[in-house]
């Protein structure tokens, strides 16, 4: 359905058709929260929640943008893109300047986009933006850069641009997503392997807790901070060889506990644990133990709620609900924390009676009304054929 609004809204604006039609999805992050930063690893996968964007190069020296979904227009003069007072523009406008960075000379050209990506869902339409303009324009020019290069110019486009200094999973799950995979990838190396998930007999739902408390911010700069603060300690003590928590064991961790601030101490161990998860849930995927994969996101939930404490209420409510309900198999917070979504895994047969479940009992103990998004994982940006 979004692809021929799409293209209507490009006819309609443009009086052509496109020369290319793309698709760049959202994402979810399995289990591995917090990681990115620390170099450690990441599982994401790209889902079924999309946005496509209808491109043409126009042979005038102008960008000429439109938002489908927000019905809203923007013009700039290719050869004066800068960060704009738009701000759904400047995903784009930043993505076209770190291609110019890389010596690709963008010309003037047409593009509409839309899609059904939930914003501030924690899906990632901000990616799903970047990596969708960044793929069609490098397809369009004939710029042959590869898809990290075009990873890595979207996440610097949302560093310069939008002013979000993110890792760089979400847009490296927008393009590299594998239908039917979830991917582990290294955050330090970028090597990246992927794993088995069949959204056949497990599907991916997220519940919106619909809160987004003014915390998150700050919080997310304070806990990067108390991690560096716990590896320059670590190498103050005789361990200089450790460059982030990624190099850290439990066994070492809890060795020096006493060298630590208390605060410090369990930031640190909740991202040396994660990342121990991200390693089990792999093993679990690869053998077919959705079980246990389940009691890995219960296990990551409850050091994000106590160590890392990046909680809140609705989410913990949450949480809490899934745990008792049929065919689950298991739950967590999902995204920097303080709102946002539960990722929950449910077994397909039971995501109705789910669904129904959670709204009633999440709507009876806050007075929020639940949103849900039921997901299956996809492959990554591709071309959509006409």
């Amino acid at each position: 359905m979004h692809a021929t609004a799409v293209v209507a809204t490009f006819r309609q604006h443009f009086d052509q058709a496109p020369d290319l039609l793309v698709r760049a999805p959202g994402r979810v992050n399995i289990i591995g929260e917090h990681t990115d930063y620390n170099q450690g690893f990441v599982l994401p996968a790209a889902v079924d929640k999309e946005m496509v964007f209808a491109v043409r190069l126009n042979g005038t020296g102008q960008i000429r943008l439109v938002a489908h979904d927000l019905d809203e227009t923007y013009e700039v003069a290719a050869d004066a893109v800068q960060r704009s007072e738009t701000a759904w523009a400047n995903y784009i406008l930043g993505v076209v300047a770190q291609l110019r960075e890389r010596g690709v000379a963008v010309p003037g050209f047409d593009c509409a986009f839309g899609g059904n990506v939930p914003i501030g869902s924690g899906m990632s339409s901000s990616a799903a933006v970047e990596c969708g303009i960044a793929y069609a324009l490098n397809e369009l020019l004939g710029a042959g850069l590869d898809r990290m290069a075009l990873a890595r110019a979207g996440q610097l486009a949302e560093h310069t641009y939008a002013g979000v200094l993110c890792g760089i999973m979400d847009q490296f799950a927008s393009l590299f997503g594998k239908d039917g995979h979830v991917v582990r990838l290294d955050c330090r190396s970028l090597q990246y392997e992927y794993f088995p998930f069949d959204t056949q007999d497990c599907r991916v739902v997220l519940c919106n807790s619909g809160v987004k408390h003014s915390l998150a911010s700050s919080e997310y700069n304070t806990r990067r901070q108390e991690c560096e603060q716990g590896v320059a300690l670590l190498q103050s003590i005789g361990y200089p060889e450790i460059s982030s928590l990624r190099d850290v064991s439990l066994p070492q961790l809890e060795k020096h506990q006493r060298n630590f601030p208390e605060t410090v101490y369990r930031r640190c161990r909740f991202v040396v644990e994660e990342n121990l998860r991200v390693e089990a849930t792999c093993q679990h995927l690869l053998a077919g133990e959705l079980p246990q994969v389940g009691q890995q996101l219960y296990a990551s939930h409850a050091g994000l709620r106590d160590d890392y404490e990046v909680s809140c209420r609705e989410l913990d409510i949450l949480v809490e609900l899934a745990r008792d309900l049929p065919g689950v198999y298991g739950a967590r917070m999902m995204g920097g924390g303080f709102g946002g979504c539960t990722i929950n895994l449910v077994q397909a047969q039971h995501v109705p009676a789910f669904v129904a479940a959670m709204s009633e009992a999440y709507e009876q103990q806050t007075g929020i009304r639940l949103e849900t998004y039921e997901t299956s994982i996809v492959d990554g940006v591709s071309e959509v054929k006409n």
